[in-house]
């Protein structure tokens, strides 16, 4: 039960509560995001610079063109400067693109069409899209898996939280990160870090 509670918890909202509704696809679903633009390179690399380390991300605009192209905008915008890991589970997630480093939300309007039917999977080091419980609600909000947590992935009756990257190297620093003490903090109520853990900056790398 805990795992269940768990996935559902994996929510892009201001307040994490204890709650969550079932994540079942609507009768009539909403209308979907517009696409956004293809990203340019098939492998876009990132360096993720905290206030813990760094690590570098590799995304799959293959397999998640419009997830990584709308996650590349978030990024040359600079949005992620200064923001924090705000959820942090261990063995399960650590959760960021939400908060400021003074734990205020920020506001992030642009939405992206789930693409989680693409074939990759929530295996451990993979970089997912977090959502609200509406299945094209992904706003900035990403998490990086901490074990291979398949219950993430879609099946017959509900979406799944699309995959779009992998972290491909300082995992380590990942694992760090998912290890630090947590608790409430503000407006969030829960499985946030006691000490700030700070995204400095998310930065292109060369391609390869």
């Amino acid at each position: 039960m805990k795992q269940i509670a768990l996935v559902f918890g994996l929510i892009a909202a201001v307040v994490l509560g204890p709650g969550f509704a079932a994540d079942t696809p609507p009768a009539k679903p909403a209308p979907a995001p517009a696409p956004a633009p293809a990203a340019t390179s098939a492998a876009p690399q990132l360096l993720v610079v905290t206030s813990m380390g760094n690590f570098t991300i590799e995304l799959n605009a293959e397999r998640a063109p419009l997830t990584v192209a709308h996650f590349l905008s978030y990024v040359d915008k600079g949005y992620y400067s200064n923001t924090i890991f705000h959820r942090v589970v261990q063995s399960f997630v650590i959760q960021a693109g939400g908060f400021d480093a003074d734990y205020n939300p920020k506001h992030a309007p642009d939405k992206v069409v789930n693409e989680s039917g693409n074939g990759l999977s929530n295996t451990r080091g993979t970089v997912g899209m977090a959502r609200s419980t509406s299945p094209h609600a992904a706003d900035a909000q990403f998490f990086v898996n901490l074990s291979d947590n398949q219950a993430l992935d879609p099946n017959q009756t509900r979406w799944g939280y699309a995959v779009f990257g992998r972290v491909i190297q300082g995992m380590d620093v990942v694992d760090k990160i998912g290890n630090v003490a947590t608790g409430a903090h503000a407006a969030i109520k829960e499985e946030t870090p006691l000490k700030p853990v700070i995204i400095l900056r998310i930065e292109r790398l060369p391609s390869p």
